[in-house]
């Protein structure tokens, strides 16, 4: 009786020991489950299996009226056949594509997984938490970011972090009559003496054009000038900087250029088209645009000075030259269900084979320094094989890094147009913009 009471304790024991066992390995599996779960929200791991299972991503892009993106998304997929990509056509006006982002990425919606971005958004959607930072990936797959313009990286760097790739880029260029004078002038300074001198030669009118009306493109001359003179107004740790004796020597030259005689009496009404309509009658001869300029300049249906046109940078200041930043990045959705596979398609458009692609299709600048020297990027376009253009491109700027810049853009837009009018000092004007600007930061 002894002995089975002691069997029965005995095997009551091992029950209880496997029991315990069993419960501590069922915890535990759940516990790698629980692990393995892919974390889409923070970026942190991919929803795909093997890299080889078949996905689909969606790609989201403003109007592309050449074959350029067709062409870039055909020669990705044969590369990596397991990866389809979908386009979404967003509206051709940049302000409703930025507000249609901001509904879909605001409601965390995964509809798209990468999308093109203005050079001016990547700190505004980083701020919100809607895209992934890029670091993990670009240092994963040895991406050498010095190889792209310094420019095209800073102005989708915030926070220390990268959060876009640069696609394709534009800026800031000098425009000079070569029936008038063989050199551009080397200083903003020359530029004053040239165009006083020139004006009313071969047919002018003016010897200097700009855009100094009250918008934004009133901002990308303004930060042409103030970077020029070694002046920031935001740096690289969101500071706002715009309060200096840089900032207010650059005022006063810009201001000193648009209330001369050499400019046209309306020049704060000029955006691009009133600059472009009075170049190419053969109004000036000197003018500052963006590089599209060039095609309007030689176009024997429309202009006046058919090759009688180069194009080389601005003048420089205190510190260099140097010219505003325009052009377009890719992102990644940080809701995105695929973010491996969107960023292999980001590294495939932002990499050497896909901007060359883009470059020969659809004619677009290249933000990769080495393209310039690739023969067929070269006969694409004039500009392309410049060597003054790659300088111009080598030496852009960013417009303020801020994830507010639509507010910054729009106080110094009516700060900098007091000084141009004669409204208010460039002292009062660089003091104003640091308070503002620090005050709409603090909100």
């Amino acid at each position: 009786m002894k002995f089975s009471k002691l069997a029965l304790s005995s095997m009551l024991l091992i029950a209880l020991v496997f029991f315990l066992v069993a419960c501590n390995s069922d915890s535990s599996d759940q516990d790698n489950n629980d692990e393995s779960d892919t974390s889409n929200a923070n970026g942190e791991q991919s929803s795909e299996g093997s890299e080889e299972e078949p996905v689909t991503i969606v790609y989201a892009r403003g109007v592309d009226t050449t074959p350029g993106t067709e062409a870039v998304i055909e020669a990705f997929e044969e590369k990596f056949p397991h990866i389809k990509v979908e386009q979404r056509e967003m509206p051709a006006d940049t302000g409703q594509s930025h507000d249609q982002y901001v509904t879909l990425l605001s409601s965390q919606s995964s509809e798209i997984d990468v999308f093109n971005a203005d050079v001016i958004w990547p700190a505004e959607f980083a701020q919100a938490n809607y895209v992934l930072e890029l670091d993990r990936f670009i240092e994963k797959d040895g991406i050498n970011m010095d190889e792209y313009f310094p420019g095209t990286v800073a102005a989708a760097n915030f926070n220390g972090k990268q959060w876009a790739m640069p696609q394709y880029t534009d800026a800031g260029v000098f425009y000079y009559r070569t029936d008038i004078v063989d050199e551009p002038p080397a200083t903003w300074d020359e530029l004053i003496e040239m165009a006083t001198e020139l004006k009313g030669e071969n047919g002018t009118t003016h010897g200097y054009l700009m855009q100094a009306a009250q918008y934004e493109g009133l901002i990308t001359n303004a930060i042409e000038f103030i970077a020029s003179y070694g002046g920031e107004v935001v740096d690289e740790n969101n500071n706002v900087v715009v309060d200096s004796p840089e900032t207010i020597k650059a005022l006063d030259k810009m201001k000193e250029i648009v209330t001369s005689d050499f400019v046209p009496k309306n020049i704060v009404n000029f955006m691009e088209i009133e600059t472009e309509n009075a170049w190419i009658e053969g109004n000036a001869v000197f003018a500052r645009n963006w590089p599209y300029m060039m095609a309007s300049s030689n176009d024997e249906e429309r202009s006046e000075i058919v090759d009688n046109v180069e194009m080389s940078r601005l003048p420089a200041g205190d510190e260099g030259t140097a010219a505003s930043l325009g052009g377009w990045m890719t992102m990644i959705n940080r809701y995105s269900e695929h973010p491996e596979a969107a960023w292999e398609f980001v590294k495939f458009i932002s990499g050497p084979e896909g901007q060359k692609i883009s470059a020969l299709k659809g004619g677009r600048a290249p933000t990769l320094n080495a393209l310039y020297d690739d023969s067929e990027v070269q006969g694409v376009s004039e500009l392309f094989a410049n060597p003054e253009f790659r300088e111009v491109l080598q030496s852009a700027v960013p417009r303020p890094v801020s994830p507010i810049y639509p507010e910054v853009s729009d106080i110094m837009q009516i700060e900098i147009s007091k000084v141009l009018t004669g409204d208010q000092s460039s002292e009062e004007a660089a003091k104003n913009m640091q308070e503002k600007i620090e005050a709409a930061m603090a909100e």
